[in-house]
């Protein structure tokens, strides 16, 4: 080769990069929709009496009317025929047409049910199957209407922001513990946080296991969960990517409060979720004793926030608004869990809160350091425990 030519490129060489992964992603789609729209036909057709599996995901109880909003898990189409309360039939609209794979459907069942008493309710589809659903004990269902909203509010307030932002009052006694003491308290941070993480998780699995499965069950949880991590992780990678000075212990004070304080407000979605959801079938009594459990158990979530920012001095704005970070989701939850109706949805905004506290987790595990580098001495080692045992304690109920 002469000096001073430059060696001839090939095409795959001048094509762009992105033009390659877009010419490589239209291959793989128009293969696979070849696929699905040609290849059932090329294959056998199935035997045996179609597989049909109806869930019902949530119930509505209106004076002389049952509503059942139900889904289509299974393979094949599901036409309900008829519907039986208490092994008598009843009028009901709604289910006339195929539901398909995945669809929902409304049905809504002529019936005077009494107030507290058990019903077993069968739909019986256009093949003869009987699809099983039981109410344990019948109460009306609250309307969603203005009164639910300010009941949510309340409880987002009495059970989020309120008790949040009083375990952050601890902040003046934090300052004048030393770094040692600092890191003791981030240890018991880790802790509470770890409890609430395993606590969420269990939380969801049980939620996910009332549903049909058709989104995957447990496995939607934690496929929320890593989303979320992953997520919240890119965006703690940015923020520091912008800041210029960081402690040599991980992220900056500041930048650790406000992570907590994401991934608090995070769980108490997931918290007020549950709440919202309970009130809206009446399985909650919003008792005096109920809202003093929640708000001391969140106490010690607003010390787990203010832990970082123990040698700052914050202005009482900036505490205000991680406060409401933190607390503030319980509210949207609150008002969420009235109106979803998907168990394995419900789940899946928990196991994202799992994920955010996990996260946040990771940052937080440097920062236990004490003056020398040292993360497990006696204080900090037995710290985490200590706060895992108190959120224990406190959500006892």
């Amino acid at each position: 080769m002469s000096e001073g030519k430059t060696p001839k490129q090939s095409l795959s060489e001048r094509i762009p990069l992105w033009a390659m992964a877009l010419g490589v992603l239209a291959v793989i789609a128009v293969v696979l929709v070849a696929i699905g729209s040609f290849g059932g036909d090329t294959l056998p057709e199935r035997k045996g009496p179609p597989i049909e599996d109806l869930a019902v995901e949530k119930t509505v109880l209106d004076p002389g009317e049952i509503h059942l909003t139900v889904r289509n898990a299974g393979p094949d189409d599901v036409t309900v025929a008829q519907a039986t309360v208490n092994d008598s039939y009843v009028n009901f609209t709604g289910g006339k047409r195929p539901i398909g794979r995945l669809g929902e459907e409304e049905l809504k069942l002529d019936y005077p049910w009494i107030d507290g008493n058990p019903y077993a309710i069968g739909l019986l589809t256009s093949t003869g199957v009987v699809i099983p659903h039981t109410i344990d004990a019948a109460v009306e269902t609250p309307e969603a209407g203005g009164n639910f909203l300010v009941s949510m509010i309340l409880i987002g307030l009495y059970v989020g922001i309120i008790p949040v932002t009083l375990g952050m009052l601890a902040l003046p006694l934090l300052r004048r513990g030393g770094r040692r003491w600092t890191s003791a308290l981030i240890a018991f941070t880790v802790g509470l946080l770890a409890f609430l993480a395993i606590d969420g998780t269990l939380e969801a699995m049980d939620l996910a296991a009332l549903g049909p499965g058709v989104f995957g069950g447990n496995a939607l949880v934690f496929l929320a969960a890593g989303l979320a991590f992953l997520v919240l992780s890119g965006i703690d990678s940015y923020m520091k990517g912008r800041r210029r000075k960081s402690e040599k212990a991980g992220a900056s004070a500041w930048h650790l409060a406000l992570m907590v304080a994401i991934g608090i407000g995070l769980h108490n979605f997931g918290e007020g979720l549950a709440i919202g959801s309970a009130y809206a079938v009446g399985e909650l009594a919003l008792g005096s004793a109920l809202i003093i459990g929640f708000a001391i158990h969140n106490t010690t979530e607003g010390l787990a926030i203010v832990a970082p920012l123990a040698s700052q001095k914050p202005r009482l704005r900036s505490l205000l608004g991680l406060g409401l970070i933190a607390g503030g989701p319980a509210i949207l939850g609150a008002l969420a869990g009235g109106s979803v109706s998907s168990d394995e949805i419900a789940a899946a905004l928990i196991g994202i809160g799992v994920g955010a506290i996990l996260q946040v987790v990771v940052q937080l595990v440097p920062a236990m350091k004490d003056e020398d580098g040292k993360t497990f001495t006696p204080v900090p080692a037995g710290s985490p425990a200590t706060g895992a045992l108190a959120l224990y304690l406190t959500g006892l109920r």
